[in-house]
Order: C-alpha cells, then sequence, then structure tokens
C-alpha cells in the first residue's frame, strides 16, 4: 500500500500540490503536517512510521519533505526498511528504495554522509588543538578567580565552614572543595 507522507514549515504554507501530488501516486492513506523539518517532535511522521507494514511504501512529494539532513534521511530509510516497506520521492525518482538502483544509490548517500561526518570530526578535532595550543581555554569559565580562591583558603584556615564560604562567595559547596583541593594539590605537587 502506498502511504503519503506531506509536510509544510509553516501555518502559512498550503499542503494541496504535495497532496495532489500524492493522490496522483495512489496513496491510499496521507499524513500530513505543519511543522518545521528542524523539529524533530513531528507526530504525524511518528504515527506513520509506527503504523508501517510490510510491502508498504513510503510516498513523498520530495525527499526534504520527509528529511531535515542527509543524515536524518538514511535514519528514516533504515527504519522504513527495517518494517520492510519501502521509500519513493515524486520529484526525485533515483530515490526509490523499491527498486535495486534506488537502494545503491541510498548506500553511496550513506557513505558520503558518513565520510562528511568523519571530515567534520577531524577539521573540529584539529581547530580545537590548535586554539589550546595558541592558549584558548575551553569549558565553562571558572566560577572564582584565583584572588578569591586564596580568600577562600584563609576563611577555612580561619575556621569558617565550607558551607558558610560558600554562601559568602554565592557557590555551591562542591565548588568551595574542589577550588581548595585543587589548591592543596598544588601546594603538595610544588612542595
Amino acid at each position: 500500500m502506498n502511504i503519503g507522507y506531506a509536510r509544510v514549515s509553516t501555518e502559512d504554507q498550503d499542503l494541496r500540490l504535495q497532496l495532489a501530488a500524492l493522490k496522483d501516486a495512489k496513496c491510499r492513506r496521507v499524513f500530513q503536517e505543519k511543522k518545521s523539518g528542524s523539529r524533530a517532535d513531528r507526530p504525524e511522521l511518528r504515527r506513520m512510521m509506527e503504523q508501517l507494514r510490510e510491502g508498504d511504501t513510503v510516498v513523498v512529494w520530495r525527499l526534504d519533505r520527509l528529511a531535515r539532513s542527509t543524515r536524518d534521511l538514511l535514519e528514516l530509510c533504515e527504519e522504513i526498511n527495517g518494517a520492510g516497506a519501502g521509500l519513493r520521492s515524486i520529484c526525485e525518482p533515483w530515490a526509490d528504495t523499491t527498486s535495486p538502483a534506488g537502494k545503491m544509490i541510498l548506500t553511496v548517500f550513506g557513505g558520503i554522509a558518513e565520510f562528511e561526518r568523519a571530515l567534520i570530526r577531524e577539521r573540529t578535532g584539529a581547530g580545537r588543538n590548535a586554539a589550546m595550543k595558541r592558549g584558548v581555554k575551553f569549558g565553562r569559565p571558572p566560577k572564582l578567580t584565583q584572588q578569591k580562591i586564596l580568600l577562600a583558603a584563609r576563611l577555612a584556615d580561619e575556621g569558617q565552614t565550607v558551607p558558610q564560604i560558600a554562601e559568602t562567595f554565592g557557590v555551591h559547596e562542591t565548588t568551595i572543595y574542589r577550588c581548595l583541593n585543587a589548591l592543596e594539590s598544588k601546594a603538595l605537587r610544588a612542595a
């Protein structure tokens, strides 16, 4: 059975063109929604995926109506395939997993997407390493300056409790413990 999925990004947009194309494609059932493709919570898409049965074919007007990215498309194709169903795009005839050629093309896309992810990871890592060599600090900035840490240590030496010190600086007790432990470790390494 052909099952259609139609989506537009905003309430102002119209589904009529997609719905007519899906009707011409002999879709017996059509799931439709007006949600941005960038949103992961698309309830009609989920409902459709849950109702897929072996031998069904998901038909979309264009692939960008179904998936947000190549990776998202490949994940949805896996899920559709796992249900024993196929996928067909009306405007992109090469995107037809019910044919051997369409399966091959999506497999190639999968390889390209994986290669792209690996390149992004590599470039990100190289950029991070270069930034670290330049002295860029990553992560959250420290809650307390070095001066405040030294003052906290002095207050602790004078007998104030960690909860009192934490309240004085407006931080959590764990922050004070962490700072005091770091100072102690630094002093031990220096000795």
